[in-house]
């Protein structure tokens, strides 16, 4: 359900659940019961007699969004290097993923490019230790994709910037440097959160 949920054409869309359940081979029952999961999550709206509806994220939802994956970064952030456990080595390698992907500009490409960009982030959270923060860190996959999807197609080449401050916080990281880790986290989420506003 995620991979269509984070597609940025299904926005403002609504979903068929025979066809969902086509798509994913199950029956329509589990794909009913996933549609009620995600409307108590806010993420679909159920309108009778029409099916569920992806509704856009206004302004002030993707602000409040980016705001709380600060906290959680930031936080994972000072625990790591608390306990001198940063994740550098891993997020390097999931970085140079993401730079094999800079200059294609097709739906696939774009789609794999966010969903590294989800293991960076979340690969920092899980270092942290806390299943807690995990968990929650977690629960917010299918928006934070939603967006990343939409920052990338509302930005032309911004896959390379995005390599550039995930280079900052990597290399702020393997410094020690908690206030710098901090700052980079915060200059990133910032830069995506500027260019969401404006799309």
């Amino acid at each position: 359900m995620d991979q269509v949920l984070t597609l940025p054409t299904t926005t403002g869309s609504f979903l068929n659940e025979q066809e969902l359940a086509a798509q994913i081979g199950v029956s329509r029952t589990p794909v009913r019961e996933a549609l009620l999961l995600l409307q108590a999550e806010g993420l679909v709206e159920m309108v009778p007699k029409r099916g569920a509806r992806v509704p856009a994220l206004s302004g002030r939802q993707i602000a409040e969004l980016m705001d709380l994956r600060g906290v959680l970064e930031r936080h994972a952030a000072q625990r790591v290097l608390a306990a001198g456990n940063a994740p550098v080595a891993t997020m390097r390698t999931i970085l140079a993923e993401q730079e094999t992907l800079i200059d294609s500009a097709d739906e696939s490409s774009a789609k794999t490019f966010i969903a590294l960009d989800g293991r960076f982030h979340q690969t920092l959270v899980d270092a942290a230790n806390s299943e807690l923060l995990a968990t929650t860190y977690t629960g917010l996959r299918a928006r934070l994709s939603r967006i990343g999807l939409a920052a990338v197609f509302a930005s032309p080449n911004r896959q390379r910037p995005v390599c550039v401050e995930h280079q900052a916080i990597v290399d702020a990281l393997a410094s020690g440097d908690v206030a710098k880790a901090e700052a980079k986290i915060d200059e990133h989420l910032d830069i995506t959160l500027q260019i969401l506003l404006r799309a």
